[in-house]
C-alpha cells in the first residue's frame, strides 16, 4: 500500500473531551480524545492480496519496512509498513492448507511476526522473543488447520510492540473455507467483501507519529480516525449485500459501531469462527485486537437516504456512496445450528486456571506479576481442554477495561458473571474485553505445543509487563 492511496486530504481534527459510550468505561483514569467525522473526501484504500511468489522455495514474502505516507496534503509522515508504506497486503491461506511464508525484517530495529489467532506451533507464533534482527530472514510454515476466520498480523517485540504497531505495522490475515463458506456470505475480496482496518492516532505539530512524545502509558489514544490507513475516507457500494470484516487494530481504543440511521446489521463471525447463528444487532462493540465479520443490506436504502458507520459518539468513521443502479438482495438463507453452542458438561467443567488482570499505567500485573521471560506461569498439556475464569480486579479508581488475548488457541466464552453470553459472543474468540470488577469464564484448548504468551491488549500494558507465558506440552 502506497503513499497516494491513503489520501492526501488536510484533516485538521481537534482533541475533544471524555467519551460517555465504551471508551469512557474504558480509561476511568483519563480523558478520552474525541474523534472528528470523516470527512468523505478519500475513497477508501483496500490492501491488496498477498501475491503468491513464482520460482521461489516460498509460496509469499511479508518484509517489515520503513516508509512515508502522505496523510496531509503535501506532507510525508514517516511511517512503517509491510511490503509497502503503511499496514500490509492481506495475506490468506485456504482452510486446511499449508503455506511457506518468507518474513524479513527491514527495518533498523528488532521486530517479530506475530499470526495474531493463527494456532500455530510455539516456535513460530512470533511472540516477544522470537525475534528477527534488522536485515535477517527466515522461511516458516503456516497451516490453517481451523474455521474460517479473520485475523490479522503485527509485531509482538517486547517492550516495543506498541510503537512499532502505532508506526504503521498491521496486516489481516484470511483463513478462506474451502467450500467458499456458504452461499449466503459474499465472498468477493474488494468487491462485496471488505476489510476494515480501524485504528486512532496522534500526530504531533510537523505531522508526524512521534510516539516518544505523544505516547500514553495506559494506552496511546489518537483524535484522528484512520481506516485502512485513509483519512477522511468513504467507500463507494455498488452490491447491495456487502460483508465487513472489522477490525480494532488501535492500540488502546475501544469502538462501539452501529449505523447512522439506526438500523440493524447481521453480526455474522467472532475472532476465529462464523457465529453458532447469525445475529440480528443494532451495535457491536470490539476492544483493541478484537474482530468482527457483519453483513449490511443497502438495498434497504432509500435515494435520499445517507448511511455510515458510527461510533457511540455519533461520530462517522466509514460514510458509504451507495450506487445500486436498480440492484436488489437476493433472498437467502442463513444457516442455523442443531447443536449447542456449549454442551452441558462444557458448561459445568470446573475452573482450572485463575487469571487476575489489575493495574493501570505501568502498574499493571497479571496473577500480582509482571513479565519474566525466565518464568514460566502455566502449565497446560496439548490438547486438552481446560476452563479459565479471568478476572479483572477493580483498583481504588474503579479499574479500567483490559482486553484479553491468549496466543497459540481460539476459545470459548462460557459465561460472564455467572452469565450465558449473549449470541454474538458465541463463535471462536482470541480476545475478549474484560469490563472491571467482571469475571469471565473462557474454555480453552491448545492444538500445538510450545510457550505461548496471554496478556493484555492495550499494547502500552503489554509493554509494561501486563503478560504471562503458558508451556503446553
Amino acid at each position: 500500500m502506497n503513499s497516494n492511496m491513503m489520501g492526501g486530504e488536510d484533516s485538521e481534527q481537534s482533541m475533544g473531551g471524555m467519551n460517555q459510550g465504551g471508551m469512557g468505561s474504558m480509561m476511568n483514569h483519563g480523558n478520552v480524545p474525541s474523534l472528528a467525522s470523516s470527512e468523505g473526501s478519500n475513497e477508501l484504500a483496500i490492501p491488496p492480496l498477498l501475491e503468491k511468489q513464482q520460482g521461489q522455495n516460498y509460496d509469499y514474502e511479508v518484509v517489515a519496512q520503513q516508509g512515508t505516507t502522505e496523510f496531509f496534503n503535501g506532507i510525508s509522515t514517516e511511517t512503517y509498513g509491510y511490503n509497502g508504506d503503511l499496514l500490509g497486503p492481506t495475506l490468506t491461506i485456504e482452510e486446511g492448507k499449508k503455506v511457506d511464508v518468507k518474513i524479513t525484517n527491514d527495518l533498523n530495529e528488532t521486530t517479530t511476526f506475530h499470526w495474531h489467532g493463527l494456532e500455530v506451533a510455539g516456535e513460530i507464533d512470533g511472540g516477544p522473543f522470537d525475534e528477527i534482527q534488522p536485515g535477517e530472514s527466515r522461511i516458516i510454515t503456516l497451516e490453517a488447520d481451523q474455521p474460517a476466520a479473520t485475523l490479522w498480523y503485527h509485531p509482538h517485540v517486547h517492550e516495543m510492540t506498541a510503537e512499532q504497531v502505532y508506526r504503521g505495522l498491521s496486516g489481516m490475515l484470511l483463513i478462506d473455507s474451502s467450500d467458499k463458506e456458504d452461499p449466503a456470505i459474499p465472498n468477493e475480496y474488494g468487491v462485496n467483501d471488505i476489510p476494515l482496518i480501524f485504528q486512532d492516532r496522534l500526530f504531533d505539530e510537523d505531522k508526524q507519529l512521534n510516539y516518544n512524545q505523544l505516547m500514553n502509558e495506559d494506552g496511546t489514544l489518537g483524535d484522528v480516525s484512520i481506516v485502512n490507513g485513509t483519512i477522511n475516507p468513504k467507500l463507494t457500494v455498488t452490491e447491495p449485500i456487502m460483508r465487513f470484516r472489522l477490525l480494532n487494530g488501535s492500540n488502546a481504543r475501544n469502538y462501539t459501531f452501529s449505523l447512522s440511521n439506526g438500523a440493524s446489521f447481521t453480526q455474522i463471525a467472532s475472532d476465529g469462527s462464523l457465529l453458532d447463528e447469525p445475529v440480528e444487532i443494532q451495535e457491536l462493540t470490539l476492544a483493541a485486537s478484537e474482530r468482527a465479520e457483519i453483513l449490511i443490506d443497502f438495498s434497504k436504502l432509500t435515494a435520499e437516504e445517507s448511511l455510515a458507520i458510527i461510533n457511540d459518539e455519533d461520530v462517522e468513521l466509514l460514510p458509504f456512496d451507495v450506487k445500486l443502479d436498480g440492484a436488489t438482495a437476493d433472498s437467502t438463507e442463513m444457516w442455523t445450528t442443531e447443536e449447542p453452542f456449549l454442551s452441558q458438561e462444557e458448561k459445568e467443567m470446573p475452573v482450572e486456571k485463575n487469571i487476575e488482570l489489575f493495574g493501570m499505567m505501568d502498574m499493571v500485573t497479571i496473577n500480582g506479576k509482571k513479565f519474566d521471560a525466565d518464568r514460566i506461569d502455566l502449565r497446560q498439556e496439548q490438547g486438552v481442554t481446560e476452563v479459565w475464569e479471568v478476572y479483572n480486579k477493580k483498583d481504588m479508581m474503579g479499574g479500567m477495561i483490559h482486553p484479553f488475548h491468549i496466543h497459540g488457541t481460539q476459545f470459548k466464552v462460557i459465561s460472564r458473571d455467572g452469565k450465558e453470553v449473549d449470541p454474538d459472543e458465541q463463535g471462536l474468540k482470541d480476545s475478549i474485553l474484560v469490563n472491571p470488577g467482571e469475571k469471565v469464564k473462557i474454555l480453552v484448548t491448545f492444538p500445538e505445543k510450545g510457550v505461548y504468551v496471554f496478556h493484555c491488549h492495550i499494547l502500552e500494558h503489554e509493554d509494561n509487563g501486563m503478560m504471562g507465558q503458558i508451556e503446553i506440552y
